[in-house]
């Protein structure tokens, strides 16, 4: 575990020793009953303080505002990297706002929706702390939204430090035939390398089972945004007849990313620590496969159906859910078995929309009236209404 900050304060208990009469100097100096009970302390405090996560997650709500001194939880090598590149930190904070908003669109209809807490600099609160399946998923999802971040950044012009690929040129092929690199490929090789050093920073202060963990999670976050770079071509010729192609390499939408990682969050693997600390041991030992390319975790999730302020769990009291589904957004399941309760609530949508030359479309509002189905509470124990 490591201890972010302390504050050192005089213990009470201090003696007060008088060394003259004549000049009233007077000395202080602690018991040693008291040395003892301070310094317990101090080793309680370095034993116990939980592990506070990835601060620079707090970026994306800063906005405009980022100074590097003021985000809380910044390693040395993250704050100085802040400092030296303040324009690639406004990248980094739009680019925390897009994948928290796609980790939201992933688990929409599930349990834990990947919600935040507002004003809180660990954004996701005490959830994170567990080394579950969701701290893998957002972890991953993390880098994969600081390499496109700041990739895009470089391409449109943005950053005076990297600017398009410069290494494509000359000639190439796919499977339609020969084609001139040209335009502006995407530089991913630079958003992947600054992404590794800035967010594994923290992760290589210390060699445990989560920072082992987090980043073989960060690689694959990386890695899946590279997965998805695509060929865009430009046709030369007569009349369009492709008989010449200039192309580039682009980066995918960032959904393609987000659904890649939302099924390796399905397929994750448990795994372990070996006995030296140098790697990790699937904890299945029928496994046969390879865990590089895969998310993997050291502990269970719990089920969040219900608030736990230790887990970080808001639970699903009040959560809409679909009625008619059997999948996760179901009734049943998001529910947990508790039952819902159905309120009727009118819409209004637009509706009749006709094209009005020029250039207008004119739609009405139609309201209707529809059934909105939300989770009950948990029922309070009734021995607890008897106390």
């Amino acid at each position: 575990m490591k201890l972010e900050m302390f504050c050192f304060f005089k213990p009470r208990g201090y003696s007060r020793t008088k060394t003259g009469s004549r000049n009233g100097i007077i000395s202080r100096h602690p018991s040693n009953s008291t040395s003892r009970i301070y310094f317990s302390y101090i080793l309680l405090l370095l034993i116990f303080t939980p592990r506070v996560d990835s601060s620079w997650w707090y970026i994306g709500a800063l906005g405009a505002r980022v100074i590097c001194d003021n985000i809380p939880g910044l390693v040395n090598k993250q704050r100085q990297l802040c400092q030296r590149h303040p324009d690639l930190m406004q990248s980094i904070g739009e680019g925390a706002k897009e994948w928290i908003r796609e980790c939201q669109h992933q688990f929409r209809h599930h349990r834990w929706n990947c919600s935040t807490l507002d004003r809180d600099h660990t954004v996701f609160g005490r959830v994170m702390l567990r080394s579950s399946r969701e701290a893998a998923f957002v972890y991953a999802i993390s880098s994969a939204g600081v390499v496109y971040a700041i990739t895009r950044a470089c391409s449109q012009g943005e950053l005076k430090i990297c600017s398009c690929d410069a290494h494509k040129r000359g000639r190439a092929r796919d499977d339609r035939g020969d084609f001139d690199w040209g335009g502006c490929s995407d530089n991913i090789n630079y958003g992947i390398k600054f992404a590794k050093a800035f967010i594994d920073a923290r992760e290589r202060m210390v060699k445990d089972a989560r920072a082992m963990m987090n980043l073989h999670n960060n690689r694959c976050g990386r890695m899946a945004v590279k997965r998805f770079m695509k060929l865009e071509c430009k046709c030369h010729g007569v009349s369009g007849s492709c008989a010449l192609r200039t192309c580039w390499l682009a980066m995918s939408d960032f959904r393609r990313t987000g659904d890649y990682l939302r099924k390796k969050y399905n397929t994750a693997i448990e795994v372990t620590m070996n006995q030296d600390g140098t790697g990790f041991m699937v904890a299945d030992k029928d496994f046969k496969g390879t865990t590089k390319n895969e998310l993997v975790y050291v502990e269970n999730s719990p089920d969040y159906c219900l608030m736990d302020r230790a887990a970080g769990s808001l639970g699903t009291a009040g959560r809409v859910c679909n009625k008619s589904s059997r999948g996760t957004d179901g009734c049943e399941v998001m529910c947990c078995g508790r039952g819902y309760d159905t309120m009727r609530v009118k819409r209004v949508t637009k509706c009749e929309c006709k094209f009005k030359w020029c250039c207008a479309v004119e739609c009405k509002d139609c309201e209707d009236t529809v059934d909105v189905h939300t989770c009950k509470p948990h029922k309070r124990p009734d021995w607890l209404d008897l106390t």
